[in-house]
C-alpha cells in the first residue's frame, strides 16, 4: 500500500493512485470518463482496504461526476468494502439458488466457528463473513467468495473448515 494514501479514512489520493486512474480513464473516449467508475473504485479498495466516503469524494471529484452517483455504485456492488474488513472477506451467496442447496446454513457455519455475526469481523482481524447476493454460479451451490476473487463452490461444512483453517495456517 502506498504510504501517500490514508489507510483510514480521509487523504489526498497518491500520485501513484492517480496514475493508476489515469489508465482506467483512457480506455475511454474523453467524454465518457465516467465509465471508469468501478475500476477506480477498485484501485482505491485494493490500496487502502476499502473505499471510505471521503475516498468517493475523490473518485468523483477525479472523474467530474457527483458524489452521489459514486456512492451509488458503491453501494449497489457488494465487492466495494464501506467500512474495513478482515483480511480475509468470506462472502456466501444466499440468493435462491444457494438458499435452496445450504447457503443460509453456511453462512451459519461459517459465522459459528469464527464467533461472529454475519458482516463481523473476528477479533483478531483476519475474517469477515457476509452474506451476498448471486455469484452466478448456481449450478456448483452453495458457493462463496473469499476476498472478492477465488469462487470456491459445493462448500459443505468439512469444506468450510478446511478452508478457513488453511487461511490461518498461511498467515502464520
Amino acid at each position: 500500500m502506498s504510504t501517500a494514501v490514508a489507510t483510514a479514512a480521509a487523504a489526498p489520493l497518491s500520485d501513484a493512485t492517480l496514475a493508476r486512474f489515469a489508465r482506467e480513464v483512457a480506455k475511454y473516449p474523453a467524454e465518457q470518463k465516467q465509465s471508469a467508475v468501478m475500476a477506480c473504485l477498485a484501485i482505491v479498495q485494493q490500496e487502502q482496504g476499502w473505499v471510505s466516503s471521503e475516498s468517493e469524494k475523490a473518485v468523483a471529484e477525479y472523474l467530474g461526476m457527483p458524489p452521489m452517483a459514486v456512492h451509488e455504485v458503491t453501494t449497489f456492488y457488494n465487492m466495494y468494502n464501506q467500512k474495513p474488513v478482515g483480511r480475509f472477506k468470506l462472502a456466501v451467496c444466499t440468493n435462491a439458488p444457494c438458499m435452496f442447496a445450504g447457503g443460509p446454513e453456511a453462512l451459519k457455519h461459517l459465522c459459528d466457528k469464527l464467533g461472529i455475526e454475519p458482516y463481523g469481523t473476528t477479533a483478531d482481524g483476519q475474517f469477515t463473513v457476509q452474506p451476498c447476493e448471486c455469484l452466478g454460479a448456481c449450478g456448483d451451490a452453495p458457493v462463496m467468495l473469499v476476498n472478492d476473487r477465488n469462487m470456491c463452490s459445493f462448500m459443505s461444512n468439512d469444506k468450510l473448515d478446511q478452508l478457513v483453517d488453511g487461511l490461518r495456517r498461511a498467515e502464520d
